[in-house]
């Protein structure tokens, strides 16, 4: 089977042969094609077309002709919608042939999203090897743990040897660093063949830092009307925007249809400012469902600190389209509970984090328009407790939650055990579809640092700007503890992040690889077969300092309830919970319920079937 998503620019190869070439440089007076011969360039112009296009079909060019373009008779610059640019962001582009690959996985559909348990990863620091081969290596220990989707972090080809994939320039280039596009083909049909989903995290709200020069001939690809993190937005609701948006929507369909993807998550939507309807977000999740969803389940996943549930509703009081969003909110609540931190962001959840969680684990949102001290009582998020419980990802570890640390610390190096053990239970055995991060399910104690490779002048702007980062956090207030942070430019700092699957050979790695695979065995064994796309009817209650009750109307009239503790402090005075016990820790803590208690970190989950089981 071959697949191939056509698009209106970059470089395509045409039934007649040759490659036709087409770039929009609106702020350019001539653009020349630079295509590489055998013993020169060779510079041929391009021809001017109306809305600022140049185009030029060369029948000399094939796949694997290297080209490059040159602006007004200087600069030369890559593709910016190549597929493939082998020597790095600055070096020149190279023609493919997406048929080339022989696609095997012609009956794969997909999975239905509430059998979604995500395992994030990051290609360079998976493996040994650092490329999509090494992670193919371990999809048969992903799928016996229980894991069904696996997300890939940001692959657009970025500056330098190791980068997060967040500083991407060339968004339809996975970088060459991980191996060819083939080679990411690879990998994603060996996912299939073994039922597992395969996800893009993707960056449609800026450009990198380096070897982006979208400034030089294409402006228009920004506005000033809007600003980000990053500085001036791109430009999706200003003049000339119908071309930007077309560049971003053609690259979701080209991963979801040339590379088979099975869903996308898109990172930080909040910084996608767009003041048009539909939204660039609305109309991108409507080509989809007209594209590739038509075919096959596809699920579209937002990280939106705005928490706006209306993405994540259909009909006409939603967008509609959008399977989930990433729940910072649970992941939050969880870890003030979990080490008692309480700056920063935490800050909003340190009051009551117990509250905060039950009402993640019941309504979705815990912010759902209330102020939030931390963003200086700015109201936040929007009513969420109608949407279905698989419309928020769950996680106690993710990229964003380690890495942002400044020593990126992993949750096993910053609570007991037992700690971990009674929220990853609570995690694991929720409707809400669990997120677990590299290395996770066997107890990694590997840091995840932030780590990039950039020129010698941003590179010391970055490493003084991620330790400026701090100040806010009491423990970085003098100048000698943001020296300590990790320079994210030096080789070894990603070195440090590399996992070290050897570990899996030691006993205590062995239990907590144990204790994953029985949770997600028995999540898809009892829960998964009795979650609804549909809202659920569900509840939170509290009891004493740490007790938490939780419980959930599933289909079949299947009733779930959750009853933990999570205190240093038995928790006494309960009533025995009804229905069949799901999941208990041991015997001890059954002994100690039939007597009202709950020991300290104990969490226990109960199922009463419903009548058609019963």
């Amino acid at each position: 089977m071959k697949r191939r998503h056509r698009m209106p620019f970059g470089a395509e190869l045409v039934n007649t042969g040759g490659v036709r070439f087409r770039l929009w440089a609106p702020d350019a007076k001539g653009v020349e094609l630079c295509l590489r011969g055998d013993d020169a360039e060779h510079y041929l112009p391009m021809a001017t077309q109306e809305g600022g296009w140049f185009e030029l079909t060369a029948p000399g060019a094939n796949a694997r002709s290297c080209y490059r373009f040159r602006i007004d008779g200087g600069q030369h610059v890559p593709d910016p919608a190549a597929r493939r640019n082998p020597d790095d962001v600055q070096g020149p582009s190279e023609v493919t042939d997406p048929e080339a690959f022989d696609w095997r996985d012609g009956d794969w559909r997909g999975r239905p999203w509430e059998e979604a348990v995500i395992y994030e990863l990051h290609v360079g620091s998976f493996s040994p090897a650092g490329d999509f081969a090494g992670v193919a290596e371990r999809l048969d220990h992903l799928a016996a743990v229980g894991v069904t989707a696996v997300e890939l972090m940001p692959l657009a080809d970025f500056p330098g040897a190791r980068n997060w994939g967040y500083d991407g320039v060339l968004p339809f280039a996975p970088d060459s660093r991980y191996g060819s596009p083939d080679d990411l083909k690879r990998l994603i049909q060996a996912a299939h063949l073994r039922g597992l989903m395969v996800f893009l995290d993707v960056v449609y709200n800026h450009f990198g830092p380096e070897g982006n020069y979208l400034h030089l001939y294409a402006k228009r690809f920004f506005t000033e009307r809007h600003h980000t993190p990053w500085g001036a937005a791109l430009n999706f609701d200003g003049p000339d925007s119908r071309t930007v948006r077309d560049f971003f929507i053609h690259n979701a369909l080209y991963w979801l249809e040339e590379f088979h993807f099975d869903g996308l998550r898109f990172d930080a939507v909040h910084a996608i400012i767009d003041d048009s309807r539909p939204d660039l977000l609305e109309e991108l999740a409507a080509a989809v469902q007209a594209g590739p969803g038509r075919e096959r389940a596809i699920h579209l996943v937002l990280e939106d600190d705005d928490n706006r549930a209306h993405y994540l509703r259909t009909g006409p009081e939603g967008a509609g389209g959008f399977s989930a969003q990433w729940n910072d909110d649970i992941h939050h609540a969880l870890h003030v509970l979990a080490t008692g931190e309480a700056d920063g962001y935490y800050a909003d959840y340190a009051g009551r984090p117990l509250w905060y969680l039950g009402r993640c684990l019941s309504e979705g949102f815990a912010y759902q328009g209330e102020a939030s001290p931390y963003r200086d009582g700015r109201p936040r998020g929007e009513p969420s407790a109608q949407l279905p419980t698989t419309a928020f990802v769950a996680f106690q570890q993710n990229h964003d939650q380690i890495g942002n640390r400044a020593f990126g610390e992993r949750l096993t190096s910053l609570a007991a055990p037992r700690v971990v053990r009674a929220t990853t239970a609570i995690l694991l055995l929720a409707p809400a579809p669990p997120l677990l991060f590299m290395g996770e399910e066997f107890g990694a104690p590997q840091p995840f640092l932030f780590f990039c490779d950039f020129g010698a002048e941003l590179a010391a702007a970055v490493t003084e700007g991620r330790r400026r980062e701090f100040d806010r956090f009491a423990r970085f207030a003098g100048a000698e503890a943001r020296e300590a942070i990790p320079d994210p430019n030096a080789p070894e700092t990603f070195e440090r992040s590399r996992l070290d699957w050897a570990l899996l050979a030691q006993p205590q790695h062995q239990d907590w690889l144990a204790f994953y695979r029985d949770l997600l065995h028995l999540r898809q064994r009892e829960i998964v077969p009795r979650l609804s796309r549909g809202p659920a009817e569900s509840y939170f209650r509290l009891h004493g300092e740490g007790g938490l009750e939780v419980g959930w109307h599933l289909r079949d009239a299947a009733r779930l309830l959750l009853l933990a503790n999570l205190a240093d402090r038995p928790l006494t005075g309960l009533t025995h919970p009804a229905g069949q016990p799901l999941y208990v820790p041991d015997p001890q803590v059954a002994a100690a319920l039939t007597q009202g208690e709950l020991p300290p970190w104990t969490t226990t989950w109960w199922l009463d079937p419903g009548p058609a089981e019963h």
